[in-house]
């Protein structure tokens, strides 16, 4: 809880035990309206203060007044506890909503870790370490291993892997060379990058991401803007009720005033739109941050409320249908050579590197890699490893470095993360990673159907048969297969379970972006 929250809270536990001493305490007339209007000045004030400035400003008919309105009148016609008893029950209610609100947006900064502390800027010759706002575009900034891209740009030199599932979600480290494009928000691994910056920081990548998480709430869904429009009506009208109720009856069926008047008072509190206002807004709040908390970023309310009308879902396999972590999936030496040879040499290549992949071999290794073993050590951003085990020459790492190595890859090649081994020119074979699945990822992909999603789609990069055996396992409905995401032009699409044809699926792929559609209507088959 906040202080703000802290003081709310002691003021409501403080006026709910002087209500029940003050109400213990044997009194009528003008001293227990002067005892009770001490609970109720510790726990109104605010409110009364609040509903008189909107009235000074030209806002009169909102909650504050309503409930000032109320509570006074209840003090008037000498329901004292009642008065002080709406007004505590109305604090608590205000207090929830604090605190439900205060939990989302601590979720929804939770993600602004994405901002880059600073850029350093190659100028003269010198290094210069300064805020991303003060870079200009066509600059050439530095990002060492560990630091995160502070703006959007073009690979001048260095060749490495980017961290980039804080934009993607992948686990898989991306590869990047001289000319790739590079992202704000991408954290560096390995080598020192040289970037030349093709926006300021204002349009970078980043910068757009934490621009819709910090607007996030003030995009409003069109109930949210029905709500606003109703309560501007509904409130006078009430007002207006409750006024006819108190005076009515007495005047025209010569009732008693002071009881219609607590009738009305009554109907005032009860006709209180606060519900009705401040639930609405609070549920798409309350949402957006919530999907925050599970790293789900929402642009607005109006988004949040288009959900209920998707019909069609597209899962990116990889961190989201799948844990993110890899584990070892099988070992594929070629013929002469032991799986558990093949695996230790893998092991011993990768040693010293802190690649994700390498701590995954490392960890499956049957024996405990050994220094003495591993002499002198290449690591070759983007590429793999060369490293000098038991006094050979092996290279690890993707085909890339295969073809460097002279080494000739066999044609079944495996699907998914693949880390190829050779000895000089000399192909021994490969180890494989996966993700697992999710334990719930077959029960969310139900959920979304019982939620009204007629179609599922998985996005993998994997080959077609680990595709649609994913898609089979997790009970989707189309795959589509991606092989540069980078490039959205080649994507094949294949029916996974039953299918309806290409047009269908490309009509679904619309919602989810022009270029995928795009992409789809070019690819699919």
């Amino acid at each position: 809880m906040s202080r703000k929250q802290k003081k709310i809270l002691i003021r409501i536990l403080a006026a709910a035990v002087l209500l029940v001493a003050v109400w213990l305490i044997p009194a009528e007339g003008w001293p227990a309206f002067a005892l009770f209007l001490i609970p109720y000045a510790v726990i109104g004030y605010d409110v009364l203060w609040s509903a008189a400035r909107n009235v000074i400003r030209g806002r009169v008919f909102d909650e504050n007044f309503l409930m000032a309105l109320a509570t006074v009148g209840a003090l008037a016609v000498g329901e004292y506890p009642e008065a002080v008893a709406v007004m505590l029950f109305y604090q608590v209610g205000e207090l929830f909503q604090s605190i439900a609100v205060g939990k989302s947006r601590k979720s929804i900064a939770a993600m602004m870790e994405l901002r880059p502390d600073h850029a350093t800027v190659l100028r003269d010759g010198a290094e210069e370490t300064v805020s991303p706002e003060e870079v200009g575009v066509g600059e050439t900034i530095l990002v060492r291993p560990g630091e995160r891209v502070p703006l959007d740009g073009v690979l001048l030199e260095g060749t490495g892997s980017l961290n980039t599932s804080a934009l993607t979600g992948e686990s898989a480290p991306r590869a990047v060379e001289p000319g790739e494009t590079v992202y704000s928000g991408s954290i560096n691994l390995d080598a020192p990058l040289r970037i030349r910056t093709t926006s300021v920081y204002g349009e970078s990548t980043v910068a757009k991401v934490l621009e819709l998480v910090e607007n996030a709430s003030s995009r409003k869904a069109r109930s949210e803007r029905f709500i606003t429009r109703f309560a501007r009506v509904y409130t006078p009208c009430v007002v207006a009720g409750a006024v006819l109720l108190a005076v009515l009856p007495p005047l025209l069926f010569a009732q008693n005033w002071s009881e219609w008047i607590h009738r009305a008072l009554i109907f005032l509190v009860v006709s209180c739109p606060c519900a009705l206002v401040i639930s609405v807004p609070l549920s798409f709040f309350g949402g957006i941050g919530g999907a925050s908390k599970q790293g789900i970023l929402i642009k607005g309310s109006n988004d949040l409320e288009a959900l209920a009308h998707v019909r069609t879902v597209a899962l990116d396999k990889t961190g989201t249908l799948t844990e993110g972590r890899f584990r070892m999936a099988s070992v594929l030496p070629v013929p002469g050579v032991a799986p558990e040879t093949l695996l230790t040499l893998a092991a011993h290549a990768e040693l010293y590197s802190n690649h994700p992949v390498a701590d995954c071999i490392r960890g499956a290794c049957p024996v405990c890699p050994d220094p003495s073993r591993v002499g002198e050590v290449e690591e070759m951003p983007g590429l793999g490893v060369c490293a000098e085990v038991d006094r050979r020459q092996i290279f690890a790492g993707n085909r890339r470095l295969m073809e460097k190595a002279g080494a000739v890859l066999p044609e079944d090649l495996p699907s998914g993360t693949a880390v190829f081994l050779s000895e000089g020119g000399n192909y021994l074979g490969a180890v494989t990673l996966e993700d697992e699945f999710k334990p719930d990822a077959a029960e969310a992909a139900a959920a979304l159907r019982g939620a009204g999603v007629d179609r599922l789609v998985l996005l993998t990069g994997d080959r077609r048969e680990a595709g649609e055996s994913a898609a089979a396992r997790l009970g989707l409905d189309t795959v589509c297969f991606t092989v540069n995401l980078d490039s959205v032009g080649n994507m094949p699409c294949y029916p996974a379970i039953g299918g309806t044809g290409k047009g269908h699926l490309v009509r679904e792929l619309d919602a989810l972006g022009g270029e995928m559609a795009k992409a789809a209507d070019k690819a699919c088959i």
